[in-house]
C-alpha cells in the first residue's frame, strides 16, 4: 500500500519526462497529485439533438457512423480522416486531423456520444477532434470529466488516470482532518469521499457535495491559522511610537480628509501609541476600501509617524508597477519633509540593491518601496518599526508572517481594494483589526454602468471611436488569455466550477486585441497577460500611462493596477465570467482623471442569476453593497478567485473556496475554528493530531511555521 509521500514518479506510465511535466506543476507526491484539483468540467451528460447545436459551442451529440472514415494526406505529413453521421434531426460530417488512427475505429451502424465544437462553413456543418465514447443502450456514460491544468506532454487523460491510480492507492492514507461532531453539525461530507467525487464525481450533486466539504477545509484552516496566529499578536510587542503628532504630514497633504479617512488614522495612531514605556502591543490593522477612497494616504500618515518616531518603514506592493506608482507619489512628499525614499524592486540593478541593502542596515534610509524583493533573507534593517503590506489579497498570512521576520518589533499595516463581507473578512483577516474606509474623497467621479449584448457591438465600436477622438484611453478585459485546444487548460475566468453547460464563446485578449488593431488603427492597441515576462508587462503599461497606447487589451491583470487618469472607458467582455467584486474592482481602474468615464459589461449569457447580477453592477457604485449581494448570490468565491492571484491561503491559493457558491461556508468554518480552539487551543490532544499535522504542512508550504 503506497502512502501519501510516495513520489508520482512511482505511478504506472510515468518515466522521466512526464515526472518533469508534474514538477513543472508543482506535483511531486500522490498528495500533490490528489490536491491538485480540476479547474473545470466537461458536462457530456447533456446531449444536444444535432438541429440544436449551436456553432462555436462545446456540446454533446450522441450519432450513428453513417459512412465508413476516410483517410487522406495533406501538405507534408498532415493527415486527415472524415466520415458523416447523423441523428433524427439531421447530420454532420466528423473530422480527426493527424491522427490516422481513427479511420480504424469507427464503422458503420456504430453510435458514439461525440462531445465536440461544432463549426460552420459555407453552410455545412463539421465536429473537428470530437471526443468518441461508443454508446450503448443500457450501459450509461458518465456525466462529468474533470480538467486540469496542464503541462505538456501531461493531457487530460494521462492526469485522469494518474489521479484515479493515487486516490486507489492512498485511500486508507486519507484520515478525516475535521472532527465528526463538526462534521456533522455542518452536513460536511467525509474527506475521502469529496476528493474522489472533486476528480471522478458520480452525480452533479456528489460534486457539490465534495467541493463544498474541500471550500470548507480551505477557509476552516485559514480561520484556524488567523486566531492562532492573533494569539501570538496579542502576546508581541513592538517599538512604541511616543510622539503621535502627525499634523506636519498633515499639512503636505493637498485636500481635506474624509471622515472614514480621518477615523483610519485615528485608529494607526491609537494602535501605534498604545502601551507603557518604549512597548507597545503590535498593530496588526487592515485598511479596507474601494479602489480611489484614500488608503494609501492613510498609510502613508502611519509611515509619517514611524520615521518621526526614529524607527522605519517599508510599504511593499505585489507588483513593479504599483511599488513605482508609490514611489512616485510619496517620495517628494517624505523628501520635503526631510526623510530618505528609496524603491527596491526585482529590476533594481545589483550596484543599485547592494547601496539599498547597506543604507537599511546602518539606517541610513527611512523609507524603502518595493516588491516581494524587500523579503529577501540578505535584507536586514537597523530598526523597522513599521511594514505596510499593498493590496492585500495578493499576499496571505504566512507572507505577513515572513515580513515581520525581518524585525519581530515592527508594527504591520495591510491595504486592500476588495470590500469583503464582514463573514468573510473573519475568517481572512482574524487575526487583523479593520478599519473600513467607507466614503470616497469629494470631486471623485461616478463611473457610469451599462449592460449590452453582442447585438450593441457596432453602437459600442462607435461609442470607442468617439472616446479616442475625444482624447481618452480604453481598457478592454477579457477572461481568456488566447484560444485553446481542447485538450488544454483555457485559464479562462470561470464564475463557478458548476457552471459546465453551455456557455457564450470566450473571448481571448491575444485573438481579440488583433481583430481590435484592425478596426482602431489608430489606437496603437497592445495586450497584456499574466503569462508574459514581467519587464514585458511594466514595458506595455508603462506606454499605457505614457499614452503611447490607447487601448489596451488585457486579462485581470490590470485589476491591481496603476492609476492612469486619461482612462475614460472601461470594456469587459464576457463579463458572466467574473465575480461582482472582481467587476467592481476593473471599474474603479476608470474614472480617475477629470473625464467622465464609463465601463460597459458585454455578455451573451442566458441564465437569469447571471443576468440580475450584471443589473446590480449598473445600479450601484457602492463596493460593501455589491460585495454583501455577492456572497448572497454567488458564494464566497468571487472575493477568492478563481486564478490563484486574488487571494492566498495557508497553503497556496484558495482553489476550492474560490468556487464555492454556499454563502454559508465562510461563518461556518469561522465557527468550528473558534469551538475547536476553545476545545483544545494548541490542538495538541490525539483527536486533533491529522488537522495540526495538515495545518503545519500547509502553513511550512508558505515558509513559516506553526509554533
Amino acid at each position: 500500500m503506497a502512502n501519501l509521500d510516495m513520489p508520482v514518479s512511482k505511478l504506472d506510465g510515468i518515466g522521466k519526462v512526464k515526472d518533469a511535466a508534474f514538477e513543472k506543476l508543482g506535483i511531486r507526491t500522490l498528495r500533490d497529485l490528489i490536491y491538485h484539483f480540476p479547474t473545470r468540467y466537461e458536462n457530456r451528460g447533456v446531449v444536444t439533438p444535432l438541429a440544436e447545436g449551436k456553432a462555436g459551442m462545446t456540446q454533446s451529440y450522441i450519432l450513428t457512423v453513417s459512412t465508413e472514415p476516410k483517410m487522406a494526406r495533406l501538405r507534408g505529413s498532415m493527415t486527415v480522416v472524415k466520415f458523416r453521421a447523423f441523428d433524427d434531426s439531421g447530420s454532420v460530417e466528423i473530422v480527426y486531423f493527424n491522427q490516422p488512427y481513427m479511420r480504424d475505429k469507427f464503422h458503420v451502424g456504430e453510435t458514439y456520444r461525440f462531445y465536440g465544437k461544432l463549426t460552420e462553413k459555407l453552410g455545412r456543418y463539421s465536429l473537428a477532434s470530437p471526443v468518441a465514447e461508443l454508446y450503448k443502450e443500457g450501459e450509461p456514460l458518465p456525466d462529468l470529466y474533470a480538467v486540469y491544468r496542464l503541462s505538456p506532454p501531461l493531457n487530460k487523460r494521462v492526469l485522469r488516470e494518474c489521479v484515479s491510480q493515487a486516490l486507489a492507492l492512498c485511500k486508507s492514507e486519507l484520515y478525516d482532518t475535521v472532527p465528526s461532531d463538526i462534521r456533522s453539525k455542518y452536513s460536511l461530507a467525509s474527506l475521502s469521499f469529496a476528493l474522489e467525487n472533486i476528480h471522478i464525481p458520480e452525480t452533479l450533486d456528489a460534486l457539490d457535495r465534495a467541493a463544498r466539504r474541500l471550500a470548507f477545509d480551505e477557509l476552516f484552516e485559514t480561520a484556524l491559522a488567523v486566531r492562532l496566529m492573533r494569539k501570538k499578536q496579542t502576546k508581541a510587542f513592538a517599538t512604541r511610537m511616543v510622539n503621535t503628532d502627525i499634523s506636519p504630514f498633515i499639512k503636505t497633504v493637498p485636500f481635506e480628509l474624509t471622515g472614514a479617512q480621518k477615523r483610519a488614522v485615528n485608529d494607526i495612531v491609537t494602535d501605534l501609541s498604545a502601551g507603557e514605556g518604549s512597548d507597545a502591543p503590535r498593530m496588526s490593522r487592515i485598511l479596507v476600501g474601494d479602489v480611489g477612497c484614500g488608503k494609501t494616504v492613510c498609510a502613508a500618515a502611519a509611515v509619517f509617524m514611524a520615521v518621526n518616531n526614529g524607527t522605519q518603514a517599508l510599504i511593499m506592493a505585489p507588483t513593479e508597477i504599483l511599488a513605482s506608482q508609490h514611489h512616485a507619489d510619496l517620495a517628494p512628499q517624505f523628501v520635503v519633509l526631510g526623510y530618505r525614499v528609496e524603491k527596491l524592486t526585482g529590476s533594481t540593478t545589483a550596484a543599485e540593491k547592494r547601496r539599498i541593502k547597506a543604507g537599511l542596515s546602518d539606517g541610513s534610509i527611512d523609507i524603502v518601496i518595493g516588491t516581494h524583493a524587500l523579503i529577501e533573507d540578505d535584507v536586514t534593517f537597523r530598526a523597522l518599526g513599521l511594514c505596510v503590506c499593498d493590496e492585500q489579497h495578493r499576499f496571505g498570512i504566512a507572507q505577513r508572517a515572513k515580513l515581520l521576520e525581518k524585525s519581530p518589533r515592527a508594527h504591520m499595516l495591510v491595504m486592500s481594494a476588495t470590500p469583503i463581507p464582514r463573514t468573510l473578512s473573519l475568517v481572512l483577516y482574524g487575526d487583523l483589526a479593520i478599519s473600513r474606509i467607507d466614503e470616497m474623497p469629494a470631486g471623485r467621479q461616478k463611473v457610469d454602468t451599462v449592460y449590452v449584448n453582442e447585438n450593441y457591438r457596432t453602437r459600442l465600436n462607435g461609442f470607442i471611436d468617439k472616446q479616442l477622438a475625444e482624447g481618452g484611453q480604453i481598457y478592454v478585459v477579457c477572461p481568456a488569455v488566447e484560444q485553446v485546444e481542447d485538450d488544454a487548460d483555457d485559464g479562462a475566468a470561470t464564475v463557478s466550477v458548476f457552471d459546465i453547460g453551455a456557455q457564450p464563446p470566450l473571448k481571448s485578449a491575444v485573438e481579440f486585441s488583433a481583430e481590435l488593431a484592425e478596426r482602431f488603427p489608430r489606437a496603437n492597441v497592445a495586450y497584456i497577460h499574466g503569462k508574459m515576462r514581467p519587464a514585458e508587462k511594466n514595458d506595455i503599461m508603462s506606454r499605457f500611462v505614457s499614452g503611447d497606447i490607447k487601448l489596451l487589451v488585457s486579462t485581470t491583470v490590470i485589476e491591481v493596477g496603476i492609476n492612469v487618469p486619461n482612462a475614460s472607458l472601461m470594456i469587459v467582455e464576457n463579463a458572466e465570467r467574473f465575480g461582482l467584486s472582481q467587476l467592481h474592482q476593473l471599474r474603479g481602474r476608470v474614472g480617475r482623471g477629470t473625464r467622465k468615464s464609463y465601463c460597459v459589461l458585454v455578455s451573451d449569457t442566458e441564465g437569469e442569476v447571471a443576468r440580475q447580477r450584471l443589473k446590480l453592477m449598473t445600479k450601484t457604485n457602492d463596493g460593501f453593497v455589491i460585495a454583501e449581494e455577492d456572497l448572497k448570490m454567488r458564494g464566497p468565491g468571487d472575493f477568492l478567485g478563481t486564478d490563484g492571484a486574488r487571494q492566498s491561503g495557508v497553503g497556496g491559493n484558495y482553489r476550492m473556496a474560490a468556487l464555492c457558491q454556499d454563502p454559508a461556508i465562510p461563518e461556518a468554518a469561522g465557527e468550528a475554528a473558534a469551538a475547536v480552539l476553545e476545545r483544545d487551543p494548541t490542538l495538541s490532544s490525539p483527536e486533533f493530531a491529522p488537522l495540526r499535522a495538515r495545518l503545519s504542512r500547509a502553513m511550512s508550504a508558505s515558509e513559516t511555521t506553526m509554533n
